[in-house]
């Protein structure tokens, strides 16, 4: 009996013939076929195809974007322009208001500096007597005959009130604070007024007094503007001056009078007079 032949010798022969064909065709079946290589001119055509896009992609994008943006622009520009316009009468509105309560604060400023004035036009001011001086005693009465002596009057005036003034309580060696006098009678404080104006000297008991009127902060401040002028009109021959109420300077000079407010004013008139 013949041997068998074993399947590892039949399965390790070489495949010859159709079987080697089939093989090969199999193999080839399943591996992909090689693509050619473009040609140099497509190649060309396509990049000049991907700019041509690239670039119409480009331009429609920044069209779109451009209107995009001046649409933006226009409105907040409309928008911006509005608001600044409500801004605008906004101020204009507040601008008005603030200046209708400046000019009504300014009218209450004068009206109630005019009342101060006025609850002070019967008030004068003694300065230069001593405080704490024994030998003269703030009183209605003596208040009364101090003017009444230093003055040479007919008759002591009516005092309804004699005070210090508020003014900070001054050193020994300091200068005294002033007397603030409230007379009864308007015309006594105008007789009084003008006969300390024309005295150029007052005494009382070896005090040397100078009297004025009783004015309010501000028109003080006012009328020393006119200090100045005053010393130099002093010094100058043939000329009269005087202050009124409530801040007039009349110069008077070869018979023509002037009147001046302003302290620049009077200033330039005087420079033109001879000295």
């Amino acid at each position: 009996m013949p041997p068998k032949a074993s399947k590892s010798s039949a399965s390790s022969q070489p495949l010859n013939g159709p079987a080697l064909t089939a093989a090969s065709s199999a193999s080839g079946a399943a591996s992909p076929p090689r693509e050619k290589p473009a040609s140099p001119i497509l190649a060309k055509e396509l990049a000049a195809l991907k700019s041509d896009i690239i670039q119409a992609v480009t331009s429609e994008l920044t069209r779109a974007l451009t209107a995009e943006f001046h649409s933006i622009s226009r409105d907040y520009h409309s928008k911006l322009q509005r608001e600044l316009q409500e801004m605008k009468s906004e101020l204009l509105r507040d601008n008005a208001s603030l200046r209708a309560e400046l000019g009504e604060l300014a009218r209450v400023d004068a009206k109630c500096e005019d009342l101060e004035a006025r609850s002070r036009r019967q008030n004068i001011r003694i300065a230069g007597v001593p405080e704490g001086d024994s030998q003269f005693t703030l009183s209605n009465s003596n208040v009364s005959e101090l003017l009444k002596e230093a003055l040479s009057l007919e008759k002591s005036p009516l005092v309804d009130r004699a005070q210090r003034s508020l003014a900070t309580h001054p050193e020994p060696d300091g200068p005294p604070r002033p007397i603030i006098v409230k007379l009864h009678y308007f015309e006594d404080c105008v007789w009084i007024l003008r006969e300390a104006r024309n005295r150029p000297r007052i005494t009382f008991s070896d005090m040397n007094l100078s009297i004025y009127p009783d004015l309010t902060s501000k028109m003080a401040k006012t009328r020393a503007a006119f200090n100045a002028i005053r010393r130099k009109l002093r010094s100058m021959d043939g000329v009269k001056y005087g202050m009124f109420y409530p801040a007039r300077l009349r110069i008077t000079y070869k018979g023509e009078s002037r009147e001046f407010t302003s302290a620049t004013e009077a200033e330039r008139f005087i420079s033109t007079m001879p000295g």
